[in-house]
């Protein structure tokens, strides 16, 4: 009995050899995907680092730094990530504010039809950009010839707000419906406090974690857009995918230059998931349950 007590003891339960073989299985398969993740960057990178680029040589390191590509794209399209930032902003901005009014109506003042009301609201989530955006074109063709300030970021930022305004909508009613508690409403309506009050001075003190949300997500759609930049602005007044779209054109691409401007244009939304991602999945998971 010793003896076998000795043995298990020296080569472990096979329970604990199990537990051991799936977490290194795990590791490896997360490494794995990590590294297909990562290869598009690699490329991305090293590309953008080399003054001479070949097919052939896309995977090699660079054997002399190079920055000319990262300041020749920085210089053609810094007009356009102003305008971008302006526009993402604004758009998310509006779309939240708009969002929480409505998602605040949708879960707690129930009139009637606000059922049949609320879900036509989310057919605004399920309609393709693709089928709207000839009669949009249309339509904004029109407006323009009566206000023609109306045009490139103005009619972006009104274009991206409204086609929010349905998912923004929905994240704050689910998330007014479960986890702001209704006593509290209660007794700020017995205190003679009226909708616009309880809004203002109750629900939206605790509405960071919807907010943040929705301001992520519009913010990174607004920026990642490039269907609605290609049939309602042009080179001069597009954000910073339409700019990207001209710089990777030509006959002779400049394939360093391509690849910086690539970075450049995403860096911020990866920036905005670093420093925020957490509250992002936080602000998802507030709300899932009562």
């Amino acid at each position: 009995m010793a003896a076998d007590t000795s043995t298990i003891e020296h080569h472990g339960a096979p329970g604990t050899r199990s537990a051991g073989w799936a977490k290194v299985l795990r590791v490896a398969l997360l490494v794995l995907f990590a590294a297909l993740v990562l290869m598009p960057m690699y490329v991305l990178v090293v590309t953008s680092l080399k003054s001479t680029v070949t097919p052939s040589g896309a995977w090699s390191l660079p054997t002399d730094l190079s920055f000319d590509g990262w300041v020749s794209a920085f210089e053609r399209l810094a007009p356009a990530l102003v305008r971008t930032v302006v526009m993402a902003v604004v758009s998310a901005v509006l779309a939240t504010i708009l969002g929480a009014m409505n998602g605040f109506v949708f879960a707690r003042w129930q009139f009637p039809g606000a059922q049949t009301v609320f879900t036509l609201f989310l057919f605004g989530m399920f309609i393709p950009y693709q089928a709207v955006m000839i009669p949009l074109q249309s339509m904004m063709i029109d407006v323009q010839s009566v206000f023609p300030w109306f045009e490139g970021i103005v009619v972006l930022i009104a274009v991206h707000t409204i086609f929010g305004i349905p998912i923004c909508t929905l994240i704050f009613r689910n998330y007014y419906a479960t986890a702001v508690p209704k006593e509290i409403l209660e007794a700020a309506t017995v205190d003679g406090a009226g909708m616009w009050r309880i809004f203002r001075s109750v629900v939206i003190p605790v509405s960071a974690p919807a907010a943040v949300v929705t301001l992520i997500w519009q913010f990174t759609s607004a920026w990642n857009d490039f269907l609605f930049a290609l049939f309602l602005t042009n080179r001069n007044n597009g954000p910073v995918t339409y700019a990207l779209n001209e710089l990777a054109g030509g006959q002779n691409p400049d394939y360093a230059q391509i690849m910086a401007g690539v970075l450049i244009a995403s860096l911020p939304t990866l920036l905005v998931y670093i420093v925020l991602g957490k509250y992002f999945i936080g602000g998802l998971m507030s709300g899932s349950v009562k």
